[in-house]
C-alpha cells in the first residue's frame, strides 16, 4: 500500500540522496582511474572528514527536529528564528573545527594511517587540507537543507544537489583529466561543487516563501530557548555521530594494516553501497521531518504508524536493489579500478552488504523517526554500544585475529545494525520515545 502524503515527501529526497550520493560516487570513480593510491587516499580522508561531516549533519538534526514540531504547531514566527539561530551557531561550530583540523592535519594522518604506503600519506595530506576548508560551507547546505525539509520543502533541496553535482563533475573532468592536477583536482572540484551548494541554498532561504524566510539576521541575538531546544536536539545526536564515525576511524585504521588493495576495496565498497542505500537515506531523512511534524500536533498513533510505515518501505526497498547488486558485483567494480585483485575483494563487500540490506532500516530509519520525536539521548546511547562494544570487538576479531580480512570488518559492521535494530525497535513498542517532545 503506498502511502501518498508520505511519498510526496520522501520522493524529492530519494531525489535529493541519488545526487548526494553520486557527488561522492563520481569523485571516487574519477580519482580510481588516477590510481589505487588515489582512491584509497579519498577513503581515508573520508574516514575523518565524515566524522565532522555526520557532526554538522547531526547539527543540523536539532533544527530539522525543532523547525518540523513548530511547524507542526503552526509557529511559523518561532520556525523562521529556528533557522537563524540554527545556521549562526553552525557556522561558528564549523570554524572552530576547520582551524583546529587546519593546525592538526598532518599529525592526524601520520597517526592514523602511518602503516600506509608513502604515497598514499601525501595523496590523503593533499586531499584534507582542500576539502576541510569546505567545513563551514557543509554545515551550511546541511543545516539549510534540513530546516527546508522540516517544514516539508523537499523539493528545493533536491535541486540544490543536482547543481553540486554538475558543478562536481564539469570541474572534476577539468582539473583531473584536462588540467592533469589528478588528486588536487579531485579535491578542488567538490571544494567548488559544496560552496556552491550553500551559496544558492542561502539565497533560497533569504528570497523565502510563505512558510519560511530569513528576514532581518543583523543586529543578531542569541535567543536562548531556541538555542537549548536546538541543541538538545543536535548535542546527543552530534556526540553520537562524532563517537560513531570515530568508531568507523579506528576500524579503517584496522583495514590500513592490510594492505593498498583492501583499502581500495573497502572505499569502492562503501561507494557502491551509498548507491544502494539512497532510499534508505531518503527515508531516514522524511522520517525525521515527518515524526517531527506529527509529534508537533500532538498525533503519536500517527507518528508511530507513519515511522513503522517508512522502516517496511525501506526495507522492501532496500531488499530488491541488493538482490539486483548481487550479480552485477564484479561489472561496477571494475567502473572504478582495473585492479583484478581489488575487483574481487570489493565484490566480497559489495554482494555482502547487498544481502545485509534486510535489517538495515531497522537501524537506521526507526533511529531518525526517535530523533524526530526528540528521543535523541536513547539513539546515542544505542549507537555508542553497537559501535563501540559490537562493530569494533566482533570486525577486530574476524578481521584482524581470525584473518579473514576486510570482509571480516564488515561483518563486525551488519552485526552492529542487528543489535540496534532490535534495540530500536523494543523502544518504539513502548511510550517513552514520545517523551522528548522540544516545543
Amino acid at each position: 500500500m503506498f502511502r501518498k502524503d508520505v511519498l510526496s515527501v520522501a520522493i524529492p529526497i530519494i531525489g535529493e540522496q541519488t545526487f548526494v550520493m553520486l557527488l561522492g560516487v563520481v569523485n571516487t570513480m574519477m580519482a580510481g582511474h588516477i590510481g589505487a593510491e588515489a582512491v584509497s587516499a579519498i577513503g581515508m580522508v573520508d574516514s575523518i572528514n565524515n566524522m565532522f561531516i555526520a557532526f554538522f549533519a547531526a547539527l543540523s538534526v536539532g533544527a530539522t527536529v525543532v523547525v518540523s514540531q513548530y511547524i507542526g504547531k503552526c509557529d511559523n514566527n518561532k520556525a523562521n528564528e529556528t533557522i537563524k539561530q540554527g545556521l549562526v551557531s553552525g557556522i561558528l561550530i564549523s570554524l572552530i573545527i576547520t582551524i583546529l583540523m587546519w593546525f592538526f592535519r598532518e599529525v592526524l594522518i601520520n597517526s592514523f594511517y602511518g602503516s600506509a604506503t608513502e604515497l598514499v600519506k601525501t595523496n590523503a595530506k593533499i586531499y584534507i587540507e582542500v576539502t576541510l576548508l569546505t567545513y563551514p560551507f557543509v554545515a551550511i547546505q546541511q543545516i539549510a537543507s534540513g530546516v527546508l525539509r522540516g517544514c516539508g520543502d523537499t523539493k528545493k533541496p533536491m535541486l540544490i544537489s543536482m547543481i553540486m553535482n554538475v558543478v562536481n563533475i564539469v570541474f572534476g573532468y577539468l582539473l583531473i583529466y584536462s588540467a592533469s592536477l589528478g588528486i588536487i583536482g579531485a579535491a578542488v572540484s567538490i571544494a567548488i561543487a559544496r560552496v556552491t551548494g550553500s551559496i544558492v541554498i542561502l539565497l533560497i532561504l533569504f528570497k523565502g516563501s510563505d512558510i519560511i524566510k530569513i528576514r532581518k539576521v543583523f543586529p543578531f541575538m542569541i535567543n536562548v530557548e531556541i538555542q537549548k531546544n536546538i541543541f538538545s536536539i543536535g548535542i546527543p545526536a552530534g556526540i553520537e555521530q562524532v563517537l560513531f564515525n570515530a568508531g568507523k576511524l579506528i576500524v579503517q585504521i584496522f583495514i590500513v594494516t592490510m594492505g593498498t588493495a583492501s583499502i581500495a576495496s573497502n572505499t569502492i565498497g562503501m561507494s557502491v553501497s551509498s548507491i544502494i542505500n539512497v532510499i534508505g537515506n531518503a527515508l531516514m531523512l522524511a522520517a525525521t521531518a515527518l515524526v517531527g511534524q506529527y509529534i508537533g500536533r500532538g498525533d503519536v498513533d500517527g507518528a508511530k504508524s507513519t515511522l513503522i510505515y517508512l522502516t517496511k518501505f525501506a526495507t522492501g526497498c532496500l531488499v530488491l536493489l541488493g538482490f539486483i547488486f548481487i550479480p552485477l558485483a564484479p561489472w561496477i567494480s571494475s567502473l572504478y579500478t582495473d585492479s583484478s585483485e581489488v575487483i574481487n575483494i570489493s565484490s566480497q563487500l559489495i554482494r555482502s552488504n547487498s544481502i545485509a540490506m534486510i535489517i538495515w532500516p531497522m537501524s537506521f530509519v526507526l533511529s531518525s523517526g526517535l530523533k524526530g520525536a526528540g528521543d535523541t539521548k536513547y539513539t546515542m546511547v544505542t549507537a555508542i554500544i553497537g559501535m563501540w562494544i559490537f562493530r569494533i570487538c566482533t570486525g577486530y576479531l574476524l578481521g584482524v585475529v581470525l584473518g579473514i580480512g576486510v570482509l571480516g570488518i564488515w561483518i563486525g559492521m551488519y552485526t552492529d545494525w542487528l543489535i540496534r535494530g532490535i534495540l530500536y525497535t523494543s523502544r518504539l513498542r513502548g511510550d517513552k520515545w514520545v517523551e522528548h517532545s522540544i516545543v
